[in-house]
């Protein structure tokens, strides 16, 4: 094979190259240039260089990841005949996807390369934009721009804006972040006779005429904590200040122990939230879900036993182990496939208990420690084989119940509803029904018909004792009427 020889032409005119890059381009045979749309291009061409491009493939591809590994199989086979000089914007390893893929092929044995300078774009726009990149700074692609890699704290810089098309979807995901009138700006040509810098807000990026191949976008980084609360570092730093010295006493007081109570009931309003289809209390409502998260996490920092980098390690490698469907080469048919394998995965993970429902108790729900006892107990074929044989135990709990209720001790009454109330558990799991939200739902239920009884007594009398039990009933049916409605 012979040598491809790639030279980064700098971000402007040929005067930039060094004397002896430009030399080595002089002195080359065959010269194929990624893109002509580029000054140093048309320089070379008006000094009698001949140089070709690949420019017809971009034309003929819609994916820029098609065109990258197209230009490169081509150079591999120019370059299978004789020397090949390959001249790219910019520097080689500067945000040049062909020459990461040509590096792949050389490791591989494929390819042979030298690789020379030539200056990148990022020195020419440090000084038009006049930052210092040690206060941190981020180099994106603009073709394949993520929100979750953005750091709003940082400068960020923004490469491959090539056209109008590039830049409304660059602005689509910063507006996700940002605010809508966010000043970034967009510097073509840096470091050339044609610098050009415009600052326009974030909203009219893609309305720009003048966008070209080299045009960079510079979002400045957000200093004030509120106009970035769409970060998950910013919400983090706010649990930190809360809980610091000389934060907020009641947060500083708080511990797993006494936060245990506000996670049921945030958990409890979020279920309202989503059986109501309130989008806006559901995303408020996951936002108290989210607190007591980063509470505890910032509880188990402060005494230094673990930090959240703990807990998205723990749950990311548990949610990889036990979904090899879709992070490795299993195969499933199904959803209960999927479920069987992960009772499997989960088995082999922890060791084997003393007793199959140790670890099952939930001391914020009773009807959730049965559930889970039940639940346990089935797994190893203590269950009937289907719902009438849990129908035929609830209807001899409750003939028991009724028996107790009659001739029985308060004790035993106590331990039959018990015994009723754990049937009833039983049957929920069957029917796969949560008993915990339908008791939730009732509580709910009830305290809307109640509340409306009392409005009425209270339009009436305003006394419950000037009502008869048969009128006090005719207000609650109203009250069913109503929800039916």
């Amino acid at each position: 094979m012979n040598r491809i020889t790639i030279i980064g032409l700098g971000a402007g005119e040929l005067e930039q190259l060094s004397i002896g890059t430009y030399r080595k381009l002089k002195e080359a045979d065959i010269i194929v240039a990624r893109t002509d749309q580029h000054p140093a291009v048309s320089e070379l061409k008006a000094e009698g260089v001949e140089l070709a491009s690949f420019d017809g493939i971009y034309e003929r591809n819609d994916a820029f990841e098609d065109v990258y590994e197209q230009i490169v199989e081509e150079l591999l086979r120019m370059a299978a005949d004789r020397p090949v000089t390959y001249v790219v914007p910019g520097h080689p390893l500067v945000a040049e996807r062909t020459v990461q893929l040509l590096i792949e092929r050389e490791n591989a044995g494929e390819a042979s390369l030298d690789i020379l300078g030539g200056n990148s774009f990022l020195d020419p726009i440090f000084a038009a934009l006049r930052i210092d990149p040690i206060e941190g700074f981020q180099l994106l692609d603009g073709t394949d721009l993520k929100r979750d890699e953005v750091h709003m704290q940082q400068h960020v810089l923004i490469g491959q804006v090539y056209d109008a098309f590039v830049a409304s979807e660059v602005k689509l995901a910063l507006m996700e972040k940002y605010a809508y009138d966010h000043p970034v700006t967009i510097v073509t040509a840096a470091g050339s006779s044609k610098e050009q810098l415009r600052t326009v807000p974030l909203f009219e990026l893609d309305r720009e005429t003048t966008i070209d191949n080299l045009t960079t976008v510079y979002v400045p980084p957000v200093g004030k904590r509120e106009e970035r609360l769409k970060e998950w570092a910013t919400f983090r730093e706010i649990i930190a200040a809360l809980r610091a010295p000389d934060g907020c006493p009641w947060d500083r007081e708080q511990t797993h122990e006494t936060l245990k109570r506000y996670l049921v009931e945030e958990a409890h309003e979020l279920l309202e939230a989503i059986d109501q289809e309130d989008d806006e209390a559901i995303i408020e409502e996951l936002g108290d879900v989210l607190l007591q998260v980063f509470l505890h996490a910032q509880i188990g920092e402060d005494d230094g036993f673990f930090a959240m980098e703990d807990i998205l390690e723990s749950i990311g490698s548990k949610m990889i182990r036990r979904h090899p469907h879709v992070f490795g080469d299993i195969d499933v048919k199904d959803s209960e496939e999927v479920l069987r394998n992960w009772q499997d995965i989960k088995k082999s993970e922890k060791p084997q208990q003393e007793s199959l429902l140790k670890g099952q108790e939930r001391s914020e729900s009773s009807l959730l420690t049965a559930f889970n006892y039940q639940k346990e107990a089935a797994k190893v074929g203590f269950d009937w084989p289907d719902i009438e044989g849990a129908f035929d135990k609830f209807e001899e709990e409750w003939a028991e119940f009724r028996q107790e209720v009659e001739e029985g001790t308060p004790a035993s009454q106590v331990d039959e509803l018990g015994d009723v109330l754990f049937t009833l558990v039983n049957l929920a799991r069957f029917l796969k029904i949560s008993p915990e939200e339908a008791m939730i739902h009732a509580n709910q239920k009830f305290h809307s018909r109640f509340s409306f009884v009392e409005q009425q007594v209270k339009e009436g009398s305003g006394n419950f004792t000037d009502y008869t039990l048969d009128e006090l009933e005719e207000f609650w049916q109203q009250a069913k009427g109503r929800r039916k409605k």
